[in-house]
């Protein structure tokens, strides 16, 4: 069926240049298309979507996602970190700075009297894996106690929250209605890890993108229009794990 649908979409006049793949989620209803932060495009299509009238979809939203692909493109490169004091990381939208410790046994990153506590290492990477597990850690146990008066807002019973790399992807709902966050967005403020969260919770009601699916947000979040344009701006600045 995704080569079929493959071939339906590559009959339009996508631009050469982009890059997309079509997956088929048998639990979708409807024609689901996500943009990455790199600018990929992701068709995502039920398992008996007809080619037809999936390649009919894609080619009456293909100025807008164009326009999108372009927006996507045009963001500066993922930020990258230097991990010496001083160093800036944000944590629920405070700005916290980075002090270098002795590397002790079962020495952890954590929070104290205002600073970031980072056991040194001589890899870099092996640091920045510290920093992206302790924003899991803490991730965890923010969004567990989060999540249910935001499912009970939307009128959903999610099977739960976890928080992993996600790579590309911010969130990501699940087959059995368990709800996955992206470590990097306990970087946002308060409010914009809401409406990460509510997206999904939202999901459990309505498939896609349409409209739909943003009255559901609106009707959770009444200012998710000014939340998404806040989310858009402060989403290139969020830290994916990349140092010097």
């Amino acid at each position: 069926m995704s080569t079929s649908v493959q071939q339906a979409i590559a009959s339009l006049p996508v631009p050469g240049e982009w890059m997309w793949q079509v997956v088929v989620r048998p639990r979708r209803r409807t024609l689901g298309i996500e943009v990455s932060p790199g600018g990929e495009v992701l068709f995502a299509v039920p398992a008996d979507a007809d080619p037809g009238a999936v390649a009919e979809a894609v080619r009456m939203r293909l100025p807008r996602l164009a326009e999108e692909v372009r927006r996507r493109r045009g963001r500066a490169a993922e930020p990258v970190k230097e991990l010496v004091g001083g160093t800036g990381f944000a944590y629920l939208g405070r700005n916290y700075r980075l002090k270098p410790v002795p590397d002790e046994a079962g020495r952890r990153v954590r929070l104290h009297r205002g600073w970031l506590e980072l056991p040194r290492s001589d890899r870099p990477e092996d640091a920045a894996r510290l920093l992206s597990d302790w924003y899991t850690r803490l991730g965890e146990g923010w969004l567990a106690a989060r999540m249910p008066p935001l499912a009970q807002r939307v009128g959903v019973r999610p099977e739960g929250v976890t928080v992993g790399d996600l790579g590309p992807r911010w969130a990501a709902l699940d087959r059995d209605g368990l709800i996955t966050v992206h470590w990097a967005v306990m970087q946002l403020p308060p409010a914009l890890v809401d409406l990460v969260l509510v997206h999904e919770l939202c999901h459990l009601r309505v498939p896609g993108h349409g409209a739909a699916f943003r009255r559901q947000v609106r009707l959770a979040l009444p200012d998710a229009d000014h939340q998404v344009r806040w989310f858009e701006e402060q989403e290139p600045l969020l830290w994916r794990g990349a140092v010097l």
